[in-house]
C-alpha cells in the first residue's frame, strides 16, 4: 500500500517492519511524540527504555526509531493489549507515557464487520477495495494529526525498569540445553529448563 508524501524518516521504518499500516503509523507517531517531548535522540546503549503495552506492528516503530530493541534489553513487553508506550531516560529519570485516543478515524461496528471479513477471505472485491481505501483514509489521518490528537501524554505509574544483565548460563540436566540461570528451576535437585519442568499451579 502506498501514501503520498510520506515523512522522509517514515519510509527505512516501513522497509524495516516491511509493510505500511495504520498500526505501524501509530508506532512511527508515538516514536516521534517521545523523541519530542523529551528532547531525545536515538539510543545507542541502554540510555533509553521502552515499555510497550502490545506486541503489534507499531513496536517495531519504537525499536527503529528510538533504538531500543530486545536484544539491548531496553523494550521491556508488558502484555496489556493497550496501545501505549512509555519511554524512559535513564540519565535523569524522566519519562513518558503516550495512550493512543483513537479518535483519529476510530473503528465502527461496519468497519469491524469490513475487517473481520477481508481478513477470515470472505470480502468480495468491491469490499476488499473499500477496506483498502478505509485504510488509506485512516493512516492519511493518522499522520496529519496533532500529537495531542493522537495521544494522552500521561506520567508512567511503575519505576523505569533496571538495566538488562547478563547471567551465568547451565545445561538443563534434562534436555542438555543451555538455560540463562533465571529461567531454571530446581526440579528433585536438579537443574531444569522451563521446557522441560511441569509447571506447577493450584488452578489459578
Amino acid at each position: 500500500m502506498q501514501l503520498d508524501n510520506l515523512p522522509e524518516n517514515f519510509k527505512p521504518v516501513i522497509a524495516f517492519h516491511g509493510h505500511l499500516c495504520p498500526g505501524l503509523t501509530i508506532g512511527y507517531r508515538a516514536a516521534n511524540a517521545a523523541r519530542k517531548a523529551l528532547g531525545l535522540e536515538r539510543d545507542q546503549d541502554e540510555e533509553l527504555v521502552a515499555v510497550v503495552e502490545n506486541d503489534a506492528c507499531g513496536v517495531d516503530a519504537i525499536q527503529y526509531l528510538l533504538g531500543c530493541t530486545l536484544g539491548k534489553g531496553n523494550l521491556i513487553f508488558r502484555d496489556l493489549g493497550k496501545q501505549a508506550f512509555t519511554i524512559f531516560r535513564r540519565k535523569d529519570g524522566k519519562a513518558v507515557r503516550l495512550v493512543f485516543r483513537d479518535n483519529i478515524g476510530a473503528s465502527d461496528p461496519k468497519s469491524n464487520d469490513l475487517r473481520r471479513k477481508v481478513m477470515n477471505g470472505q470480502a468480495t472485491t468491491e469490499e476488499k477495495l473499500q477496506f483498502n481505501q478505509q485504510r488509506t483514509q485512516r493512516m492519511k489521518d493518522l499522520l496529519a494529526a496533532t500529537d495531542e490528537d493522537l495521544f494522552d501524554f500521561k506520567q508512567p505509574d511503575f519505576i523505569i525498569p533496571e538495566s538488562a544483565r547478563i547471567f551465568d548460563s547451565f545445561a538443563c540436566e534434562q534436555c542438555g540445553e543451555t538455560t540463562m540461570e533465571p529461567r531454571l528451576r530446581l526440579v528433585d535437585g536438579r537443574k531444569i529448563c522451563l521446557t522441560c519442568a511441569e509447571p506447577y499451579h493450584r488452578g489459578w
